[in-house]
């Protein structure tokens, strides 16, 4: 009887070990609809002028606030989205895998990643946020319930800033169906209005939509 030789568990294991870091992590957050309900809450939406950003501060939309034990909403979001994260005793993130769906690139350092709210704070402002008490600007910044926060490349996110989908939208063509369903759901859920051209422009990715 031939014995099977001793590197053919060491090639085993090195291919499945292949395997498993060629699958990428998905940043996917909670609440993302289909395109029809997607088109319902934008068809819903109020389009308003863009208010004021007169008296804004980021200071003023309390983030981020302690989740469970000692995590925050960025290092939630970050286990949420990432793959084999490892997290220290602070809840800090040591090692780990996050793809950014925004631009297709994968990072290993969480350092390279940033929580990105969709609807950026000072978009709220401007839509209906600078009335709100701050006890629901902060339930706003930490929302994990809808598709509000996202973990992503930082300099993208950087670049991003607080514009709307009207001026800026993600580098990855592909996502952009995704990110209007998010950007969609999370103004119809807070009730904050739209301008036009922000209609329009959430109108055209939402048409890239199949379902």
């Amino acid at each position: 009887m031939t014995r099977p030789s001793r590197w053919i568990p060491a090639l085993l294991a090195a291919v499945l070990a292949s395997l498993v870091l060629a699958v990428p992590a998905k940043a996917t957050p909670p609440g993302i609809p289909s395109k029809s309900t997607a088109q319902s809450r934008l068809n819903a939406l109020t389009v308003a002028a863009q208010g004021s950003m007169s008296g804004y501060s980021r200071d003023l939309f309390p983030h981020w606030i302690t989740i469970s034990g000692s995590c925050n909403t960025r290092e939630t979001v970050l286990k949420r989205d990432g793959s084999s994260v490892v997290t220290d005793s602070s809840c800090a993130a040591t090692s780990g895998r996050w793809y950014s769906p925004y631009d297709g690139a994968t990072w290993t350092a969480a350092s390279d990643v940033d929580i990105d709210h969709v609807v950026p704070l000072a978009e709220a402002w401007r839509s209906g946020a600078s009335s709100w008490t701050t006890s629901r600007r902060q339930s706003f910044a930490n929302d994990l319930t809808r598709p509000q926060l996202i973990a992503v490349t930082d300099n993208v996110n950087q670049a991003k800033g607080d514009q709307d989908p009207s001026t800026w939208q993600p580098p990855l063509s592909s996502y952009r169906c995704t990110y209007a369903k998010m950007w969609i759901t999370v103004k119809h859920y807070w009730a904050l209005t739209l301008q036009s051209s922000e209609k329009t422009a959430l109108q055209s990715m939402l048409n890239t939509c199949s379902s």
